[in-house]
């Protein structure tokens, strides 16, 4: 793996970064660390997301310090569980910006959760990173979105499925800012395309009865349903549907199935035939992949979960924050902002990531994939996508004090929809 930005040199001083919280093993002193903060969900409804990310924060971290450090200093990884709470989330934000003073924090699954850390971190002036796929349109220059955004993913997705199964789509989707906005960006690429959706359907993460819901989309009689539901309580619909005989009679996509390991949960005859787009996926067969996961293993052992999106950008988004440290020289917050605006770029597993400095999201390959017999089959790759959903509302090089959630309300208060 390589490091690089336009216009500078390719190699950089290294550092140590190490992986315990909050101990810190290492050569330099505990009091001369560099001090990072990895609020995820380790419980509650979203661990099915949170303890793979935490396996690659870990990972990425130990191989950071194995490499000689950051800056000839030790960074103290300090982790909370964010409980599928964004009470805890508020809470643990506070803590890591005022009582540890954290250099930088990289927390947040939902959007909720984002929503609920980013204020408070924007006001005491600690670096933010987001390292989940989500609806997009954060623009902050407090915060790096690491993330894949609908225009890199969805937008591929829809059009595809449309055109091998048809074009009335059914949208099931979770009801919070993720899920409602999109599902917009799904009824939107689908006009766009030619199509049309025949139903939108909203359902809190809690729900877990989908019975009602598969009799309307049998009466809807869509080509396709397009699912957004997130969480361990919405893997039920994926099997009352498969119970109800569905899946023979209507296909399936996702823009989250798999990005919680929810296709090792279900049997082959549940999941097979799902198609999803990502920016990553396990079953990548680039000799950097592979390398990758024989270290992640080696690491976890037989117990190291499936490695998703979510998980990879976890690791590459640790790397970019450290390499860009190792760039300004320092850890301070900007600094380091600075040196990600430069355009820096990390070669990881997913391929290379590069920050767009308008946006502060990342452009990334994205493939598109279908699941056969719990594993995916790469369908399609589309090199170097940029964050163009979010590249629509929001320039940080003209207005670098901006810090708004531009889709908060939807893409038509946007001026999108």
């Amino acid at each position: 793996m390589t490091v690089t930005r336009r216009n500078f040199l390719r190699g950089t001083a290294a550092g140590t970064i190490l992986a315990a919280a909050p101990a810190i093993v290492g050569r330099a002193r505990a009091d001369d660390a560099i001090k990072a903060g990895i609020i995820l969900d380790q419980s509650g409804g979203l661990d099915i997301y949170g303890q793979p990310m935490v396996d690659a924060v870990r990972l990425a971290a130990k191989e950071i310090n194995d490499d000689g450090g950051l800056l000839g200093r030790p960074l103290e990884l300090i982790f909370y569980d964010g409980q599928s709470s964004t009470q805890f989330y508020s809470q643990y934000a506070t803590e890591a910006a005022t009582r540890e003073q954290v250099d930088v924090v990289q927390a947040g699954i939902t959007s909720a959760s984002r929503e609920a850390v980013r204020p408070i971190l924007g006001r005491y002036q600690t670096l933010y990173f987001y390292n989940t796929q989500y609806e997009g349109g954060v623009c902050d220059r407090n915060v790096f979105c690491t993330g894949s955004t609908p225009a890199q993913t969805v937008q591929k997705l829809v059009p595809y499925t449309m055109n091998k199964w048809g074009k009335k789509v059914y949208v099931v989707a979770a009801d919070y800012n993720y899920g409602h906005i999109t599902s917009d960006w799904v009824v939107k690429y689908a006009r766009d395309h030619g199509g049309e959706a025949v139903g939108v359907e909203y359902f809190p993460l809690d729900v877990t009865d989908f019975g009602p819901s598969i009799n309307k989309i049998q009466a809807a009689k869509p080509d396709l349903v397009i699912s957004v539901l997130v969480g361990g309580a919405h893997v039920s619909f994926y099997r009352q549907w498969a119970a109800a005989g569905m899946k023979s009679e209507i296909p399936m996509a996702s823009t989250t199935f798999g990005v919680g390991n929810e296709h090792l949960l279900m049997s082959a005859e549940e999941g097979d035939g799902m198609i999803v787009a990502y920016g990553y996926l396990e079953e990548l067969g680039s000799a950097a992949n592979k390398a990758f996961l024989d270290r992640f293993h080696a690491m976890h052992g037989d117990d190291a979960p499936y490695v998703n999106e979510l998980a990879i950008r976890s690791y590459e988004g640790l790397y970019l924050w450290a390499e860009a440290v190792k760039l300004a020289g320092t850890a301070e917050r900007m600094p380091v902002i600075e040196a990600l605006e430069s355009g820096l770029a990390f070669d990881g597993p997913s391929g290379r990531v590069e920050i767009d400095p308008k946006t502060h999201h990342i452009v990334q390959d994205v493939y598109l994939a279908e699941l056969k017999d719990q594993q995916f089959s790469i369908l399609e790759t589309y090199p170097r996508q940029p964050p163009a959903d979010t590249d629509l509302v929001c320039d940080l090089i003209a207005n670098p004090n901006d810090a708004t959630f531009y889709f908060e309300n939807g893409l038509e208060a946007a001026g999108i929809k």
